[in-house]
């Protein structure tokens, strides 16, 4: 606990000597000065070290200075560093012990402070987070109520990446598609799922991962193209917290199994991809008993959606109180005769605006939150991108 007074040598003084007066019992003397009996004793230990004069406050410098590297040791580092540009000074310097271990390397620490030093380490980069969804992950009691999407990890064949699309029923852990696809782009994922929503019908939800194209650190809302056409066809992406993959965690599970018991990635030609992952997709659906289904088959669970896929793309839909504008085509709506950036990927959308406060809305495309716009002033608006209202007051 901090002394009363600002002057703190003084009031150890006069600490020591109430206590030389043998008046007051140390647990006395220590609420009276407002202190704890550990740091009391402590003062009482220097006294008698010391006397007065160590009562003083010390140097808060370190007692042991760190060591000079040495140049040989520094060109050993460098050296290394430059050969394993990837390696940090944990690894260098268990590296640089096994090859000389009597010699005396310096610290991890003072490792790192040379490869800043020379330039060899950069200034960490911020990592930009994918905006969080507003609604939480759904427990899921039906098929198609969430269907979860990923990529397998993409592996090379015949010298071309192949990026496996996989889909499936969380309910059911049916695999309702395995792809190989050249990419990860929109162009790409979107014809797949197209043809699985004609094939399935619309499931309610669509978790992933907060990569492309299910999302994107720069837009509103983690808006990605990809999610703003299923919000459009009635589906609401859901997205696992960043660096939390046991939220899909049954996914995951299957890409494991898929891993060990289907597909041996870059073992066949690219014209037999599909055929192996949908060779592997019957066999887990229809032969493969799961645990979690009391051993059943996926395909004795699942059975398709009622949504049917619309012929003609539909806006989402608004509760009555909300004013709908339609953005332009650089995704900006009109309000007030004034033109409000919200972002190029909700261009030509129809965006709902719900008044919350005077001079404060929130803007949502269908069940997506994507900011607030606020009134600045006399024909002065702003729009701030996934801010929630408290940040706004």
């Amino acid at each position: 606990m901090p002394w009363k007074e600002t002057n703190a040598v003084d009031q150890r003084k006069m600490f020591i000597e109430e206590w030389l007066k043998c008046k007051n019992t140390i647990e006395e003397l220590c609420n009276v000065f407002g202190i704890s009996r550990k740091t009391g004793y402590k003062w009482i230990e220097r006294f008698h070290d010391g006397g007065i004069a160590n009562l003083m406050d010390r140097s808060r410098r370190p007692h042991r200075l760190i060591r000079v590297i040495g140049e040989k040791s520094a060109e050993a580092i460098v050296a290394l560093r430059k050969r394993y540009p990837t390696w940090g000074p944990k690894k260098l310097r268990a590296k640089l012990c096994e090859r000389e271990p009597d010699w005396q390397w310096p610290a991890e620490s003072t490792i790192g402070a040379l490869l800043k030093k020379r330039g060899l380490i950069g200034e960490r980069r911020r990592r930009v987070r994918t905006p969080h969804l507003s609604q939480h992950l759904t427990a899921v009691t039906a098929p198609n109520q969430v269907w979860s999407t990923d990529f397998k990890g993409a592996y090379r064949v015949n010298g071309n990446y192949c990026h496996p699309l996989t889909t499936t029923d969380l309910f059911s852990r049916y695999i309702l598609k395995l792809h190989p696809l050249a990419g990860e782009r929109f162009e790409l994922v979107q014809p797949v799922y197209e043809r699985l929503f004609q094939e399935y019908g619309i499931p309610y939800r669509i978790r992933s991962d907060n990569g492309p194209p299910f999302a994107s650190t720069q837009a509103p809302g983690g808006l990605s193209r990809l999610s703003v056409w299923w919000i459009r066809l009635g589906i609401t992406p859901e997205r696992i917290k960043p660096g939390h993959p046991e939220q899909n965690g049954c996914h995951e599970r299957m890409h494991r199994t898929m891993k060990a018991e289907g597909v041996h990635p870059g073992r066949s030609r690219q014209g037999e991809q599909e055929a192996l992952l949908e060779e592997f997709r019957v066999y887990f659906n229809e032969e493969r008993p799961h645990e979690a289904l009391g051993q059943k088959i996926p395909a004795s669970i699942y059975t398709p959606s009622l949504r049917e896929y619309p012929k003609e793309l539909p806006d989402p839909e608004y509760p009555m109180e909300f004013t709908v504008r339609r953005t332009d085509l650089h995704g900006r709506i009109s309000w007030s005769n004034i033109e409000i950036n919200i972002g190029h990927v909700v261009k030509r959308q129809a965006i709902g605006v719900e008044e919350i406060a005077d001079g404060i809305w929130q803007i949502w495309f269908g069940p997506v939150y994507l900011g607030l716009m606020v009134e600045e002033g006399k024909k002065k608006f702003s729009f701030l991108k996934n801010q929630l209202p408290q940040a706004a007051e």
